[in-house]
C-alpha cells in the first residue's frame, strides 16, 4: 500500500509505532521497522543523549530499514538537554523525528539542517495547523481516544480526522484507537495517510516490558480507562488501578485545589516498577481505550502483515460489495 506517508518516510506500510515512555526501546522498533512499518525508538526514555546515542545504535544493529525517534519538548523549568539528544539524533543518522508536547519550532532549523523529516503530534486542528506552518512535514492526529495525553478539547477521531482532512496540506495519521485493518481503512477513509498505534504494540512478543504489563492490556475491556489529572489541564488516559482510583479520590476531594505535589506518589517514577518489574498497581500508567480491540500478543511481524491483508480484503471485498 502507497500513501503520502509511505512515500515521506520510506516504509512499506503506513503504519508508525507511537512514542512510548520505557517501552520505545531499539528492540521494538527495530521489530516494527523490520516489519515493514515505522518504529520509534523513545528519546527522553534515555537518561542522556549519549545513552540515547547507545540505543540508536543498538537499533541500527537490528534493522537496515527506517526507524526514527520520539522527542517529547516538556513544559518543566529545567528542560533535558535537547540540543543534545538532536545531535546524537543526526549523528547516528536518524532522518525521522517524532515530535510532541510542545512546539517543536526552536529545534526545526537544525532538524531541518540535518534532512530530518519531522511528524508532530497533535490533539486539535488548530495545534495541526501550528505544526504545518513551522514547517513539520506530516502530524500525527491523536483522537481523545488515546491512551497518555488527549488535549483537552474532548474530540473523538471520527469528528478530529475529517476536520483535519478538510484543512491540512501535508500528510497526517491517525492515532488513537487504532488496532486493526478496520482502524487502519476508517482512517484512511476520513482523510488520513496511515495511522499511528501506541497500546496495541506494547501486546507484542517484542515490546521490552513485562508479560503482567501485556497480559493487562489484553484482559481489560474498553471500559477500564480513566481521565486523571484533568483539574491540572493534564489530562492522562491511563489504566484503572487502585493506584488511579486513590488518584481520583484525591482530585474530587480537593477539587480546584489540587496540585501535582498531592498526587505525586501515584504518577511520579513509576514507568520502571510498572514496565520493568511488572509491579500493575505502582501508579498510573498510559493506555488507550483501544485495549477493548486487544486479545492477542503477536509478533510484530504477524501483526502488521494481519493488519495489511485484512485491510486489503476489506477495501477489495467488503467495501467493493457496496458498490
Amino acid at each position: 500500500m502507497k500513501t503520502r506517508i509511505t512515500e515521506l518516510f520510506g516504509i512499506e506500510h503506513p503504519i508508525i509505532q507511537g512514542g512510548m515512555h520505557f517501552v520505545g526501546f531499539a528492540e521494538l522498533a527495530a521489530a516494527v521497522s523490520n516489519a515493514g512499518g515505522l518504529g520509534m525508538i523513545t528519546g527522553l526514555t534515555q537518561r542522556s543523549p549519549e545513552d540515547l546515542a547507545k540505543e540508536i545504535a543498538k537499533c541500527n544493529e537490528m534493522t537496515d530499514k527506517p526507524f526514527g525517534v520520539n522527542l517529547t519538548f516538556l513544559p518543566t523549568v529545567s528542560s533535558p538537554d535537547y540540543p543534545g539528544y538532536i545531535k546524537a539524533i543526526i549523528e547516528g543518522g536518524v532522518r525521522i523525528v517524532e515530535t510532541a508536547g510542545r512546539s517543536p519550532e526552536k529545534y526545526m532549523p537544525a532538524m531541518k539542517e540535518a534532512g530530518i523529516k519531522v511528524i508532530h503530534k497533535c490533539t486539535s486542528v488548530r495545534h495541526a495547523l501550528k505544526a504545518q506552518a513551522i514547517g513539520c512535514d506530516a502530524v500525527s492526529v491523536d483522537g481523545f481516544e488515546c491512551g497518555g495525553h488527549p488535549g483537552e478539547d474532548d474530540i473523538p477521531n471520527m469528528i478530529l480526522l475529517p476536520r483535519a482532512a478538510d484543512e491540512l496540506k501535508i500528510p497526517f495519521v491517525a492515532s488513537g484507537g487504532m488496532a486493526d485493518a478496520r482502524s487502519l481503512v476508517a482512517s484512511l477513509a476520513m482523510g488520513a495517510e496511515g495511522m499511528n498505534m501506541g497500546t496495541r504494540f506494547i501486546a507484542t512478543q517484542e515490546a521490552p516490558v513485562h508479560q503482567n504489563v501485556k497480559d493487562s492490556i489484553v484482559a481489560a475491556s474498553e471500559l477500564d480507562t480513566r481521565l486523571v489529572m484533568r483539574s491540572l489541564r493534564n489530562t492522562e488516559r491511563v489504566l484503572v488501578n487502585p493506584a488511579v482510583e486513590r488518584l481520583l479520590a484525591k482530585e474530587q476531594e480537593l477539587g480546584k485545589d489540587l496540585k501535582f505535589e498531592d498526587i505525586i506518589e501515584e504518577v511520579a517514577g513509576v514507568y520502571p516498577k510498572i514496565m520493568k518489574e511488572g509491579t500493575m498497581d505502582a501508579g498510573a500508567w498510559s493506555c488507550g481505550m483501544v485495549a477493548g480491540l486487544i486479545n492477542d500478543i503477536p509478533t510484530c511481524d504477524e501483526l502488521i502483515s494481519s493488519i495489511m491483508s485484512d485491510a486489503d480484503a476489506l477495501i477489495k471485498e467488503r467495501l467493493s460489495n457496496f458498490l
